[in-house]
């Protein structure tokens, strides 16, 4: 009788893994591309080499150094994409600081419960950002900052935190500028930077990611040196990148998807970076893709939608363009397709992963066939080891759907402060459970059928409805609400919630929408709002999500992806 092939990858590779931290992948590139374009900012009119941001990273690290920051210092960045978000990955790497991405949609009470959540005790602002102005916001949260000298604050609500540092040439009370911290650094701080980066590890915690999880509030996914590192570099060799290739990131540097494979995975291959704007516009792309000639492009489906549907998208030459990745959500096949045939990326590549797996998991190959190329993630990474279970923990037989866990280098060291949220999703064995049902062939690929939680996945975006019921819940005029994704053609998934309101109160869609836009980032709000008096429960009494989400598609008459 012969045995069940069972649903388990590993991905093998002659090229063993880089033990190395950040400050050396970045010395290693400046010893073998120094004099080569390493970074472009089209918006801020910059262009320097692999050995010039070098530079600029070791003297913003020894600034760093010098106004009190010490390794382990947990340093926040609240930020659009720009040339200061680029100099902090690095400088803070080099100096042994912990670099906390933040979002920069988020409110005052998104940012509050951030940086106390894992004790920031600086943080790196633009001024403003689109209707945000960052130094306003900040200083709701930190009256204090108007009596304080820069680096001695003491606020009520963030006691954690005492410096604050605005990407800007104004003054601002209690902050310093980015441009003096610069300058601030010594011979003193510069010799305590080489001190300091003989003694960090690979395996050291340098980036704190925060990601949507089952308690509703954002976690702090850490990852290391040697997580990311790997991880990026292998995302280039997916793509066949070399020195000779030119990255337009337009995705957000506060993700994964822009910090790691794309700023990381450059620095890794020899690559130049090319931010065409501080945020995404497909106009800005497309014109930075003709003038830069650039090689490859990354984004979420609906970056490539919004470029493809541009009314002057047939004036532009893309016939530069080779390959990119296209994650963050649901690939659809026909947008695939046209990335192909219309902006010439016959090599783009499709990548499946989380924050906490550093990201990548699964990514396409160039010479896979078409067929699998659009309608599969692809297949397992180098040195990362997957496997598909049932509800009881069993490997289920190949092409049976299950929950995908992914095991190796890659897993981050678990959620900042928090060992309970840890231990739910890796195991004891090592396996990072993602929440994901998936399915693998009997040749290796992968296909996301859907999720075992019922995480919403918008435009990239990850949001978790818990998180938006709690808000809810807040409304004085509110009694129950349910929050749910249902499929979107732009944004891959759109978020609905079902209202049940205390007797006696009415409310319109609007005021329930206008009361979340004035609380959480725009990309929760939910685009669908319906008032009911009950929900469908199961007879234990849990909400059934799913039903009103299949009752949401047809009243709506909305499009599921086949391959969503």
């Amino acid at each position: 009788m012969p045995l069940t092939k069972l649903s388990h990858v590993h991905g093998t590779s002659l090229e063993p893994l880089k033990f190395s931290t950040i400050g050396n992948a970045m010395e290693d590139a400046v010893e073998k591309w120094g004099d080569r374009e390493a970074v472009v900012c089209r918006h801020q009119d910059i262009r320097w080499t692999f050995a010039r941001l070098n530079d600029a990273a070791n003297e913003m690290a020894a600034g760093l150094l010098a106004i009190g920051f010490e390794p382990g210092d947990r340093v926040g960045i609240w930020s659009p994409n720009n040339i200061e978000w680029v100099i902090t990955q690095f400088a803070t790497a080099k100096a042994g600081l912990i670099l906390v991405n933040i979002n920069p949609a988020y409110r005052v009470g998104e940012l509050e419960y951030a940086l106390n959540k894992v004790e920031c005790a600086g943080i790196i602002i633009a001024e403003r950002f689109k209707t945000s102005d960052y130094v306003e916001l900040l200083g709701k949260l930190a009256p204090e900052l108007e009596h304080s000298r820069p680096g001695e604050l003491k606020a009520t609500a963030l006691p954690h935190l005492r410096t604050i540092i605005c990407i800007s040439p104004t003054p601002h009370e209690g902050m310093y500028r980015f441009t003096d911290v610069v300058s601030l650094g010594a011979d003193t701080d510069r010799a305590r930077l080489i001190e300091i980066s003989s003694r960090l590890q690979p395996d050291d915690p340098i980036n704190i990611q925060f990601t949507s999880g089952t308690t509703g509030m954002p976690k702090g996914a850490t990852l290391t040196h040697f997580n990311i590192i790997n991880n990026a570099y292998f995302t280039g060799q997916a793509m066949q990148f070399t020195e000779q290739d030119r990255l337009c990131i337009p995705v957000p540097l506060y993700h994964c998807f822009g910090m790691v494979m794309g700023v990381l995975t450059c620095i890794t291959n020899g690559s130049t970076m090319i931010f065409p704007d501080e945020a995404f516009d497909p106009a800005s792309v497309l014109e930075t893709i003709q003038v830069e000639k650039c090689t490859a492009l990354h984004g979420v489906p609906t970056m490539f939608i919004a470029e493809l549907d541009h009314p002057k998208f047939l004036e532009y030459d893309l016939s530069s363009l080779r390959t990119g990745i296209m994650a963050g959500a649901p690939c659809p096949v026909e947008v695939m397709k046209r990335v192909f045939e219309e902006m010439n990326m016959d090599e783009v590549t499709i990548a499946y992963g989380m924050t906490e797996t550093s990201p990548v998991s699964f990514q396409s190959d160039p010479k896979d066939p078409m067929g699998r190329r659009v309608s599969t993630v692809g297949r397992i990474h180098p040195h990362v080891e997957v496997m598909i279970i049932d509800e009881d923990g069993k490997v289920v037989p190949l092409g049976e759907k299950g929950e995908l866990c992914t095991r190796g280098y890659s897993v981050m060291r678990g959620y900042w402060n928090d060992e309970e949220k840890t231990s739910e999703s890796i195991d004891p064995a090592g396996w990072m459970h993602t929440g994901d049902l998936a399915v693998i062939d009997n040749e290796g690929f992968c296909n996301i059928v859907g999720r075992v939680k019922d995480m919403i996945i918008r435009g990239g975006e990850n949001v978790y409805p818990r998180e938006i019921e709690e808000y809810l819940y807040r409304h004085p005029k509110i009694q129950d609400v349910a929050v749910f994704g249902v499929p979107d053609q732009k944004y891959g998934e759109q978020i609905a919630a079902w209202v049940k309101l205390h007797e006696r109160n009415s409310a319109t869609e609007d005021d329930i929408k206008n009361y979340c836009r004035e609380r959480i980032a725009h990309y929760k709000v939910p685009a669908y709002v319906r008032f009911v008096n009950e929900f469908p429960m199961t007879v234990t009494g849990k909400i059934q999500k799913f039903v009103m989400r299949d009752t949401m598609i047809e009243d709506l008459e909305l499009t599921i992806d086949a391959t969503a």
